[in-house]
């Protein structure tokens, strides 16, 4: 099965989200911030869905993303934001950059299991 990224500076969210996914059998990779994200989306071509923090130190969530559509021309990989940013600026902004959707903080897995395998797929 394709491979899913999981960018979150916390180590607590990413090992929550990334054990969730592979305990439900999906391949999934993780990174520590977008500048590692985008180096492990371009080292991972078979990435599909990337799942990302918008707040982390290097680089933010947004910014990678829009790297991931600008720099890398990477128009299909599909972007889900996992924060605790609400606000319609950020939001919109992430619209702009090519995010398919945002999920306020805490995770909660099985709401959003079946929608990570099809964009994975």
């Amino acid at each position: 099965m394709a491979k899913i990224l999981v960018v979150d500076d916390s180590s607590t969210v990413r090992d929550e989200v990334a054990g969730f996914l592979k305990k439900n059998g999906l391949d999934v990779d993780t990174a520590v911030d977008g500048k590692d994200g985008l180096a492990k989306l371009q080292a991972s071509p078979g990435i599909k869905l990337v799942i990302s923090d918008v707040n982390m130190p290097n680089m933010d969530g947004l910014t990678m993303v829009e790297k991931i559509r600008g720099e890398l021309a990477n128009k299909t990989v599909n972007v889900i934001m996992l924060t605790t940013e609400s606000s319609p600026a950020m939001k919109e902004r992430g619209k702009a950059a090519g995010v398919k959707g945002w999920i306020v903080k805490p995770f909660k897995g099985e709401a959003v299991l079946e929608t990570f395998r099809k964009l994975a797929s």
